[in-house]
């Protein structure tokens, strides 16, 4: 009797939706389909298309699940997201845009998404594992914290593969990641504080995590590409002190989701420790 394939849920990046990201992500759904189900959902936070930062028109979430399509690398913040391009959080709360670069005191959207991911697990869970791409990624790296630190956590997963993740910039957001108050995250320099000013008492060096942090024990895989113009893949390489044990695979194209011949090894490592 065979075994079950693990079902991940499916997070997309920012301007993409569950169809749109369920479609680029043919080419790894192939290659591990005897091995995982991948299940897409969509985040409730509606972008428009008028600018290349995008603003938000309305509310609203579905879940998609399926397997089989075509192929093509996921881009975010280009213009070639779904046809309902939509985003997990704003971190432009007047102009209700996202960038993973800006620096912002609070950010408007979370707490409708992790709404939202809590409402996909109920209807389409129980997971194995999760999966997020760019923003989708960011928001894994919340959902893993929050796991581990609150009794009744959005969703429980096995373990969390991450693409292209990054730090959320916004300061209401560090608590996520451990950092004591007036911490900003690793690599955005404090307000006030130029870019190669020295650092206040008490922010830790880039890649280490504040003292008496303990890394979250759920097992990840980072996934990054070493020509991300999008996220480089130093912002990535910030997610990887706050786990415990991260495997990483490194590819050398830019902001998609690999899944050639020569990545399957990698993927299926991770995985089989979980089948």
């Amino acid at each position: 009797m065979s075994q079950r394939p693990l079902r991940v849920l499916s997070l997309h990046g920012y301007r993409q939706d569950g169809a749109s990201f369920r479609e680029k992500t043919g080419a790894l759904r192939k290659l591990l389909k005897k091995q995982v189900e991948l299940v897409y959902m969509t985040a409730p936070h509606h972008v428009t298309r008028v600018c290349s930062a995008g603003g938000a028109t309305g509310g609203g979430s579905g879940p998609v699940s399926g397997s089989g399509g075509p192929s093509g690398p996921g881009a975010e913040g280009g213009g070639s997201g779904g046809p309902d391009p939509r985003g997990w959080w704003f971190s432009d709360v007047e102009g209700r845009s996202f960038s993973a670069q800006q620096r912002c005191a609070e950010s408007l959207g979370l707490e409708e998404s992790l709404a939202a991911v809590r409402a996909a697990g109920e209807e389409l869970g129980p997971f194995d594992g999760v999966l997020g791409f760019s923003q989708g990624a960011a928001l894994v790296a919340v959902l893993c914290a929050l796991q581990e630190r609150d009794p009744d956590p959005p969703l429980r997963v096995r373990f969390a593969v991450l693409v292209a993740g990054f730090r959320s910039a916004c300061d209401g957001h560090r608590g996520f990641y451990g950092a004591p108050l007036g911490v900003p995250p690793l690599g955005v320099p404090p307000l006030g504080v130029p870019p190669l000013g020295v650092p206040p008492l008490g922010v830790p060096p880039l890649g280490v995590p504040p003292l008496g942090v303990p890394p979250l024990g759920v097992p990840s895989l980072h996934v990054f590409g070493l020509d991300d113009r999008v996220i480089p893949d130093a912002m990535s390489r910030e997610l990887l002190p706050l786990f415990r044990e991260p495997a990483v695979m490194e590819h050398p194209g830019g902001h998609f989701v690999p899944a050639s011949s020569t990545h399957r090894r990698t993927y299926q490592d991770f995985l089989s420790r979980f089948l």
